[in-house]
């Protein structure tokens, strides 16, 4: 799930940047309303954590000018402005969720995951590639039955994969999906994740699931035979 956080307090936009990469989500900032417009209305976003009070543009006219211009990507709003009033503003303005500072971060995180789960007409909150099943509530996966351990990081990119069924998927679109639009296209990390990845998904079946296409990045899809 890619995250775009809106909030011109760098301290602020560090401390959720970092919370949402921790579980897994990757993260776009912008530290005003006019370049968190435009982030949200060329790129493709899950959700979009959207501050109120921003010096150039408030949110409330950011969320307006999105839902104008057929943006229909989740919105949490987040202002200190707790009145009755204000969240029936941030909600006519075309917002799905209003949270108030200050906040305890697992509940930003539960409002996101119910923002996400909305979307669930589009997508089930369930993913099954093969005998892999992953669970995007729980945040689990198993194969065969198996419970599979996996770091937020491995999550993300085994999801991003399972989405992309039978489909190669370069490097740099793993680097945009997983991590997040100042990801170094020259480093190794995302090798060093698929191969970490491919042992705790594949290591002691037959069928392989996670295969390397050289010169083009890398699939999920079923092959017969041992693993390599």
């Amino acid at each position: 799930m890619r995250i775009l956080v809106v909030e011109d307090n760098p301290k602020m936009a560090g401390v959720i940047r970092q919370g949402l990469v921790e579980n897994g989500y990757a993260v776009d900032t912008a530290g005003g309303g006019h370049e968190g417009e435009e982030m949200a209305a060329s790129r493709p976003y899950d959700a979009i954590v959207l501050d109120v009070m921003l010096p150039d543009q408030d949110g409330l006219r950011v969320c307006r000018n999105l839902r104008r211009r057929g943006v229909s990507t989740p919105i949490m709003m987040l202002t200190a402005l707790s009145s009755t009033g204000d969240k029936v503003q941030g909600l006519d303005a075309g917002a799905d969720d209003y949270l108030t500072k200050p906040f305890e971060f697992d509940e930003l995180l539960a409002r996101l995951r119910a923002l996400l789960r909305r979307g669930e007409a589009r997508e089930a909150s369930r993913l099954t590639f093969a005998d892999v099943e992953l669970d995007l509530v729980r945040r689990t996966v198993t194969r065969a039955g198996q419970g599979v351990k996996l770091t937020a990081k491995e999550f993300a990119l085994l999801e991003y994969l399972m989405r992309n069924p039978g489909r190669v998927v370069t490097r740099t679109q793993i680097g945009e999906h997983v991590w997040d639009m100042n990801f170094d296209s020259d480093s190794n990390v995302i090798d060093v994740y698929v191969s970490m990845l491919r042992r705790k998904i594949d290591r002691g079946f037959d069928r392989r699931l996670i295969h390397t296409v050289i010169g083009a990045g890398y699939c999920m899809k079923l092959e017969e035979g041992p693993e390599r």
